[in-house]
């Protein structure tokens, strides 16, 4: 009767240095080893992230839950839960402080100012990224010292300009300012963008007998949706919470956006006492953009890393 006879084990390594495989004894076939490098690095990477996730949503948290305390219970016991939702904060800070209005005039500019910042970005990206002609690449630059250059430095010329011209106040200035302010960046991150997407699509198109401008708007405009939606979120996080500008150049009262609201009720709040109140106010102005942000943020990762898997 034969049998099988077990073969020995190994050792990890020879004494050449040359490194050899364990072998199961019991089935004969080699045993993986197990990689243990770059678990420290993991551990401690993964460590600070959780780190970060506490120190960035505890307050966001905190603000929410303080939104629905009264007066008493956010100076009394700042870190409990809420006896009660009192939701008369919100319909408070939504009336009496005139939340509402500054909220509908900020849709207003940025909605207008996000669609005219896409609209004339992605159409010059596109130029500079698909046709070669003279000067292509010094008005490329151009847009990018554009991102360079301080608005601070800026905000006296511009509001020398802003009034000759008529639209001191106004809403529609407002966002004038607000597409010349984020044109820079969006034609930097959309012409990267369209330089990855296939050519092939558009000369495929031009064999048909479309023109530029219908090859533009619907083939290599819809590829590049998310770019699009990326420097989207961008832009609306940016003009959303902008102050300098519609401090400088929106002084009316009735044309306040929400930026300028915050703070005349941060203001008003320091003599009434109603903490409350601006706390409600607060996570008014903040919910839009979480909500934008994680609504969209698959979009966003795709954006960010379409240049990269090409």
């Amino acid at each position: 009767m034969k049998t099988t006879e077990t073969p020995a084990p190994l050792p990890a390594e020879s004494g050449s240095g040359v490194r050899i495989t364990k072998v199961d004894p019991s089935s004969g076939k080699p045993q993986p080893e197990k990689k243990t490098e770059g678990k420290a690095l993991n551990v401690f990477s993964h460590g600070i992230l959780i780190v970060w996730a506490i120190m960035v949503v505890l307050p966001l948290l905190w603000a929410v839950m303080t939104s629905f305390k009264d007066d008493g219970s956010i100076f009394g016991s700042p870190w409990s839960l809420p006896d009660k939702l009192h939701f008369d904060n919100w319909s408070r800070a939504w009336t009496e402080a005139n939340m509402s209005d500054y909220f509908l005039n900020t849709v207003l500019v940025v909605g207008g100012s996000l669609i005219g910042t896409l609209a004339l970005g992605s159409m010059a990206a596109y130029v500079l990224a698909r046709f070669d002609f003279p000067g292509n690449r010094f008005i490329y630059f151009l847009f990018i010292g554009g991102m360079s250059f301080p608005i601070m430095l800026a905000l006296v010329p511009l509001f020398y300009v802003v009034n000759n011209m008529g639209l001191l106040n106004t809403i529609h200035g407002l966002i004038l300012v607000y597409i010349a302010y984020s044109l820079p960046f969006t034609v930097f991150f959309l012409t990267a963008f369209f330089r990855t997407l296939p050519t092939s699509v558009a000369e495929a198109a031009f064999v048909d007998g479309a023109s530029h401008s219908r090859t533009f708007f619907q083939i290599m405009l819809p590829m590049a949706k998310p770019g699009l939606i990326s420097v989207g979120i961008f832009n609306f996080l940016g003009q959303w919470n902008q102050y300098m500008l519609p401090t400088v150049l929106n002084t009316d009262p009735d044309k306040r956006v929400l930026t300028q609201g915050l703070v005349q009720l941060a203001v008003s709040q320091g003599y009434k006492g109603d903490w409350s109140g601006l706390f409600a106010g607060l996570v008014m102005a903040m919910l839009p953009v979480l909500a934008a942000y994680i609504v969209f943020q698959r979009q966003v990762v795709q954006g960010l890393t379409a240049g990269a898997m090409k």
